[in-house]
């Protein structure tokens, strides 16, 4: 039998962690399967609008913002945030959760939502967006989002 090439056998081990990996966005979700984070592993690495660890940072950024007190918030959505540049805004980062949702399994899907759950319950009993958006999902936020606010 012949001996395998080098290449083959390194391209067959696992990824040795690097020393600058603690800088990489964490993969990790938390209450998420193994199986779930896989798919979201797969959809980042295959889809062109989504790049490694986004998710991830998706659903911290909307789990902490909806945890502000309620003065941030209001404050937040009446004069803006100075710092939703280089944070990110969580209002899209949920659009982009709910996108990804769409994209995944029933079985992920229905996991990621349930996560999700509780936090999308926060915000609309506390947020002060919340009366004008009413009940409308997060698929429709986008359009509510970029129509005319009544203040």
């Amino acid at each position: 039998m012949p001996r395998r090439r080098p290449e083959e056998v390194r391209a067959a081990l696992p990824r040795r962690r690097r020393p600058h990996d603690h800088l990489a966005p964490s993969l990790v979700i938390d209450g998420l399967s193994a199986r779930t984070l896989a798919e979201i592993s797969r959809l980042e690495r295959t889809r062109t609008y989504l790049f490694r660890g986004e998710v991830s940072q998706a659903v911290r950024l909307w789990k902490d913002h909806v945890g502000l007190p309620v003065r941030v918030l209001a404050h937040h959505y009446e004069q803006g945030c100075l710092y939703w540049d280089c944070c990110g805004d969580p209002l899209e980062a949920r659009v982009l959760l709910d996108d990804v949702m769409q994209a995944l399994s029933r079985k992920s899907a229905r996991e990621l939502r349930a996560e999700l759950r509780r936090f999308d319950e926060l915000w609309h009993r506390r947020s002060p967006l919340a009366p004008f958006v009413g009940d409308v999902s997060f698929r429709g936020l986008r359009a509510v989002l970029y129509a005319e606010l009544p203040w």
